[in-house]
């Protein structure tokens, strides 16, 4: 067998350093910490651009960002409840005004119980309103989210501060969409 030298452990001094005289493993926490900054900071950031999408005002999944006030579970605008059957109901709410948008196969009785439209009167007589086309100037009232009004539309004259605007039927012009959609704004108080 060959021979063997006996060898002493080597003590901290005797372990070169780098440059800056750091010695071993002096960059892993270093390392470690600028990660979780940099992680911390990409998943803030995402947070910041995906916040519309991520929290709602109030808590509420209905309300528009910006908002600055809650409507109830049932809406009720000015004064008339929205239909039972209402879908895609969103709302944007702003110093004292309203705007709200929702899908709906009930629209023409919602109409007639606002008194926007007398009980046995024509849905879209012109002495209600005016015969539109949505992608001619009508645009969701500013702030309001959702989805826009498809054309033909009829915008209704407003009747104690409650406007409204609703699609008609393409095929058949004395009739709604069915479902229709319908854009309404009101003062809230």
């Amino acid at each position: 067998m060959g021979d063997f030298t006996r060898t002493t452990a080597a003590t901290a001094q005797d372990v070169p350093g780098d440059a800056a005289g750091r010695r071993g493993r002096g960059r892993r926490p270093a390392r470690a910490a600028a990660a979780l900054l940099a992680l911390a900071v990409l998943a803030g950031g995402a947070v910041w651009l995906l916040r519309d999408e991520l929290f709602h005002p109030f808590g509420d999944d209905r309300a528009c960002s910006g908002s600055d006030q809650r409507l109830p579970g049932t809406i009720s605008a000015g004064g008339t409840r929205i239909p039972a059957d209402a879908s895609d109901v969103h709302y944007y709410v702003h110093n004292g005004s309203a705007a709200l948008t929702f899908e709906s196969g009930l629209l023409a009785d919602y109409l007639r119980s606002a008194g926007l439209v007398p009980r046995d009167g024509e849905l879209f007589a012109e002495t209600y309103g005016t015969r539109g086309v949505a992608g001619e100037g009508f645009a969701l009232p500013a702030g309001l989210c959702g989805t826009a009004l498809r054309d033909p539309v009829f915008t209704y004259r407003t009747v104690n501060g409650v406007g409204v605007t609703v699609e008609r039927s393409p095929l058949f012009g004395d009739s709604l969409r069915f479902p229709a959609r319908a854009v309404i704004t009101y003062p809230v108080g």
